[in-house]
């Protein structure tokens, strides 16, 4: 399986997407190459994606930032031993506290395995991971898309990655999860540059208030191409 692991992955995945699909042509141009963005993988990781659960990156960000001061080293033992009121104070909600404390006590009971984890397909990935409460759809794709760095993942329920598809496809209305998959089909094997291409775009567009590209009608995205083992 394809994973991203340096900046050369990506460019290999941008080019092949930019090459296919004139939309992404038209992101790439704009937005320029994606970051990298590399997360741990892991307890650490999967942490991480949870804390960013329904947060900004700035907010997720402080609170992360806190929760690593109080959790040293940052392992299922060491949270599991803190008190809630410990974990609180670096902002983290009463459900996300749950959420990291039923995470971190399966993987001390061995009932989950992250490292053999990581070796298995996505979509038995998703599967154990979504099992756990408190961890949903969002939060296996985006784990398996950094952590994992599968370089095919893909996060169709993330809001942003829905607003960019519509506003790069100039499309009516924000696309739900099902209609964002299929259109992402196009850019197999490499749905995770294109998601990190997605991102880069909405951040521009936000940053900058600019509108839409102009959704003047294009060729439709041809399949890319790109090795996907």
């Amino acid at each position: 399986m394809r994973r991203i692991a340096s900046e050369t992955d990506i460019r290999e995945g941008v080019a092949a997407l930019t090459g296919a699909c004139p939309h992404l042509a038209r992101v790439h141009a704009l937005a320029g190459d994606p970051p990298l963005r590399p997360r741990p993988k892991g307890f650490e990781g999967l942490a991480r994606v949870v804390v960013g659960q329904q947060l900004s990156i700035a907010s997720a960000d402080a609170i992360w930032r806190r929760l690593q001061a109080s959790v040293q080293p940052f392992d299922p033992a060491t949270l599991l031993a803190l008190t809630d009121a410990d974990l609180r104070r670096a902002g983290l909600s009463r459900v996300k506290v749950d959420t990291l404390r039923i995470v971190a006590d399966a993987i001390a009971s061995g009932t989950l395995n992250l490292d053999a984890l990581a070796k298995a397909p996505e979509q038995v990935i998703h599967a154990e991971l979504t099992a756990l409460k408190g961890i949903g759809p969002w939060t296996a794709d985006i784990y398996i898309m950094f952590s994992l760095a599968r370089a095919d993942a893909w996060s169709p329920g993330d809001l942003a990655l829905q607003y960019a598809v519509k506003d790069a496809l100039g499309l009516e209305a924000r696309p739900d999860p099902v209609v964002t998959n299929k259109i992402a089909e196009a850019w197999r094997p490499w749905r995770g540059v294109a998601a990190r291409l997605l991102w880069s775009y909405y951040a521009l567009q936000r940053q900058a208030k600019t509108k839409p590209m102009d959704s003047v009608p294009s060729p439709a995205c041809r399949k890319t191409s790109g090795r996907s083992a």
